[in-house]
Parts: C-alpha cells; sequence; structure tokens
C-alpha cells in the first residue's frame, strides 16, 4: 500500500465537518437569525451563484426588503478599520446564508461526477486536504480550511502554504486565521501561522 492509498484509506475513517448549507436570508431572518457579518450567496435559481461574501442587517426600500452584500475582503476592512465601505443592495429573495448543519450528510463521492439541482445552492461537504493535495493540480494555499481533532471543529482558517514535511516528516500545512489573511493582502503585515498535520483540514 502507498502512502498516498494509505492517506485515502486513513481519510474514510475520519469524521469530516459539518457541511455548509445554503438556507434563504428569509428563512434565516424570519427564525431570529442575524445576518451581520453572515457569509452569504446570492444569485438566480438556473443563473449561478456568487460567493465569498457577507451580508448585513436588511433594510427596506418602500416595499422592497434588501441585504447589504459585500465583498468579504471588504467586510474585514470595514471591521478592522471601523470605516464605512460600499455595499450593494441585493433583493432578499437572491440571498442564502452559509450555514453550518450537523444533521445533513457529512460525506459525498469523490469517485464520479456528482450533478446538482439548479433551483438553490447546494450544499457544500467538505474534502479532505489529503485528496486535493495530491491532485496534479491541487492547491491549498489561499482556500478556506477546516480543522477538526479532539477539541471539534476550528473554521476560520486560511491556508498559507502547500502541503509540505514537518520536523519528523509528516506532511503539514501551515494555517493563519482569515481576518489575519486578509489583513496581510490590505497591510502586507505577514499573518501569525501554525504547522497543522494535513490529516487535520478539510477544505471547507
Amino acid at each position: 500500500m502507498t502512502e498516498a492509498d494509505f492517506a485515502a484509506w486513513a481519510a474514510e475513517w475520519r469524521t469530516p465537518p459539518a457541511p455548509i448549507v445554503p438556507v434563504p436570508a428569509l428563512t434565516v431572518i424570519s427564525s431570529g437569525g442575524v445576518l451581520r457579518g453572515a457569509r452569504v450567496m446570492i444569485g438566480l435559481p438556473g443563473h449561478g451563484w456568487r460567493t465569498g461574501l457577507r451580508g448585513d442587517t436588511m433594510i427596506r426600500q418602500g416595499a422592497r426588503s434588501l441585504i447589504p452584500v459585500l465583498a468579504e475582503a471588504e467586510w474585514y476592512r470595514a471591521e478592522r478599520e471601523r470605516v464605512e465601505v460600499f455595499a450593494a443592495l441585493v433583493p432578499v429573495e437572491r440571498v442564502w446564508v452559509e450555514t453550518i448543519s450537523t444533521s445533513a450528510e457529512r460525506t459525498a463521492s469523490t469517485d464520479s461526477l456528482a450533478l446538482v439541482s439548479l433551483d438553490s445552492p447546494p450544499t457544500r461537504v467538505a474534502v479532505p486536504a489529503e485528496v486535493i493535495a495530491a491532485q496534479a493540480a491541487g492547491q491549498l494555499t489561499g482556500r478556506r480550511l477546516v480543522q477538526v481533532g479532539a477539541d471539534g471543529e476550528q473554521r476560520g482558517l486560511r491556508a498559507v502554504t502547500e502541503a509540505h514535511s514537518g520536523p519528523e516528516g509528516n506532511a503539514q500545512v501551515r494555517v493563519a486565521q482569515e481576518h489575519d489573511w486578509y489583513r496581510w493582502a490590505a497591510t502586507g503585515q505577514a499573518p501569525a501561522t501554525r504547522a497543522v498535520p494535513i490529516s487535520d483540514l478539510w477544505l471547507e
């Protein structure tokens, strides 16, 4: 058994993190959920979806209900610098909130093409970082990761390196907190990073 075969076998026995299930913004609002700072997706059924966004509190303009939506980098800048930034106003029915679901199916087949419905954004099931790193075109740097360990799930991480050999020869990836990742781009200040065994990481 090769190292890659062993990694694939071991990955089958690990508990993946909870998947991300997009929920209509109206459903989140009606159930008392908060949109300010929530990861959101916008789009149209049958057309497509845009991710990498954050939402804010719903506003009303006449009979229209709108969600201020801004790029994630801009949201982090506004929070960091305490400044107002431009946000597009998107009709509430075109906004979905990325919700972590503990009840949804956690595994997906990586061996075959999985077709989805265009009626709503699809559930996003986590994929072992090892699977991505093992692919010829697989790249981890900059991707959203979840670390799963004895203490549960840790989200809000970004990979700052590809998989590499650690001091003891084990494969690892250096990660940073997401707010530090975006600050790096805005200010040039390198983030604090830490090495995590690749076997503990999942692509969100």
